[in-house]
């Protein structure tokens, strides 16, 4: 039986494959994210997420299959990454404030055994309501910003920070599971029913 691997860390990622009922190994991806700029594409997305892909596949054995996924927030066609301080937080989610964002997840899937990949990205959209100072201060200290694309988790956020969502929610969160199912069925996975 081939082997499944997640190259990611992110516990978001892991409970929702969990919640697929797939069995897997965690090798996270050492691949630095660097972007050159912030202007999004699909493509740059979709390398990310093949470059942690790689990282991986160079370290598992031949009868495996690694999945890697990158997420972005995306406003006005700029991408806003993962906040380095609480100050760049509290920017960015002032930023989304009563704007409509994308949320867009790149996956990548390699069969070692078979050398196919396939890639596939998903978008969501959110809104935010307004957002005071004071909310959003409570959210940075709160919660942990810092360790997310556009400094917040959709799954933790306060009831009235939201104003809707449109598309996967599971995307929003890190991996939407039918793009996952998407990918392994391309590369001829068996999934559990």
């Amino acid at each position: 039986m081939i082997k499944l691997i997640l190259g990611s860390n992110s516990p978001r990622r892991k409970k929702i494959l969990l919640e697929m009922g797939l069995e897997y190994e965690i090798i996270p991806s050492n691949y630095d994210e660097k972007l050159d700029s912030d202007d999004f594409m699909y493509e740059k997305i979709e390398d990310l997420a093949t470059q942690k892909c790689l990282d991986v596949v160079r370290r598992v054995d031949k009868n495996s299959l690694v999945l890697a996924a990158d997420t972005v927030v995306v406003l006005h066609n700029k991408i806003l990454g993962k906040p380095h301080t609480k100050e760049n937080a509290y920017n960015m989610l002032k930023e989304l404030s009563g704007q409509t964002h994308m949320v867009v997840t790149s996956i990548c899937g390699i069969n070692t055994k078979t050398n196919r990949a396939a890639t596939l990205s998903t978008t969501s959209y959110v809104r935010f309501k307004e957002l005071t100072d004071d909310m959003i201060h409570y959210y940075v200290d709160t919660f942990t910003p810092l360790d997310k694309a556009g400094s917040y988790g959709i799954q933790e956020l306060p009831p009235n920070y939201l104003d809707k969502f449109e598309g996967s929610f599971e995307n929003i969160v890190g991996l939407c599971p039918e793009s996952v199912q998407a990918v392994l069925e391309k590369l001829e996975y068996p999934i559990p029913h």
